[in-house]
C-alpha cells in the first residue's frame, strides 16, 4: 500500500507525517500538489502547515487545487484520507467534512501540548483507543476554532462524528481546557464516510517515542 502525502506551496509537516508513517511500517510517500496521485495511492494525508500562506482563509487556496478532486474521488470510494492541522482546514474548505476553522478565540497563534478525549472508538482512526481514553497531543495553529452551526452540531452529535474533544487531564471538559474556542469543544470530526477525518491536534508528533509522545500512534496505524 501507499499513503500519499500531499505537499502544498507552505506545507511543513508533510515530513514528519511520512517519517511517523514510515515508523509504523506504513510506505509513506510526499505528492506535490500539482502532480497526480500514485495509481497505487491507498490512502491520503493532507499535512499541516501554512499552504498559500494562509491567505484568503487557512486552507482555501489548497482546496481548489485540481489534486483536491483526485482526494475527494478517493474519498467517495472509501479510500482513507486523514487531515491534520492544515489539511483539517483544507478538509473542511474542500467539504470533505462539515463546519470551518477560524481564527482561535485568543487571537493569537497557539503552540503547546493539549489533551483531548476520545468521544468515538469505533472508527478507523479511534479503533487503537478506547472511548473516554484522554490523549496528550500537539497543537500548533492560528485558525483552530471549530465553528458550526447549531443544526449541523447536532447532526454531528446524534451521528457519532465527533471523535475528539478538548479536555483537562481527567477528561473533564472546562472552558479553559479548550485551547480555542471551539463549538463543543471539538478537536476533530468524521466525513460522511468514517474513512474520513480531520483534527487539529498533530498526531504525526506524537507518534515517535524519542519526541516523548506517543498517544498519537493509534490515529496513525488507521493506515496499516
Amino acid at each position: 500500500m501507499t499513503v500519499s502525502v500531499i505537499r502544498f506551496g507552505g506545507s511543513n509537516c508533510d515530513r514528519d507525517a511520512v517519517r511517523a508513517l514510515d515508523a509504523l511500517g506504513v510506505d509513506a510517500e510526499i505528492v506535490w500538489h500539482e502532480d497526480a496521485l500514485p495509481a497505487d495511492t491507498t490512502g491520503v494525508v493532507l499535512p499541516g502547515g501554512f499552504s498559500y500562506g494562509d491567505y484568503l482563509r487557512a486552507g482555501a487556496m489548497a482546496a481548489r487545487s485540481p489534486i483536491m478532486d483526485d482526494v475527494r474521488d478517493l474519498a467517495d470510494d472509501g479510500v482513507p484520507v486523514l487531515g491534520v492541522c492544515n489539511g483539517a482546514q483544507i478538509g473542511c474548505e474542500s467539504k470533505l467534512t462539515p463546519g470551518a476553522f477560524t481564527t482561535n478565540a485568543s487571537a493569537r497563534f497557539q503552540c503547546e501540548h493539549v489533551n483531548v478525549r476520545v468521544e468515538n472508538a469505533d472508527t478507523p482512526f479511534t479503533a487503537a483507543y478506547d472511548e473516554g481514553d484522554v490523549l496528550t497531543l500537539p497543537i500548533a495553529h492560528g485558525e483552530g476554532r471549530f465553528e458550526i452551526d447549531d443544526q449541523r452540531y447536532d447532526d454531528l452529535v446524534s451521528e457519532d462524528r465527533v471523535l475528539f474533544r478538548y479536555c483537562d487531564e481527567d477528561g473533564e471538559m472546562s472552558e479553559e481546557a479548550n485551547p480555542n474556542g471551539s463549538t463543543g469543544a471539538v478537536a476533530g470530526v468524521l466525513g460522511e464516510r468514517d474513512s474520513v477525518a480531520v483534527l487539529m491536534p498533530h498526531p504525526e508528533r506524537a507518534t515517535l517515542p524519542e519526541l516523548g509522545l506517543t498517544d498519537g500512534q493509534g490515529v496513525l496505524e488507521a493506515f496499516a
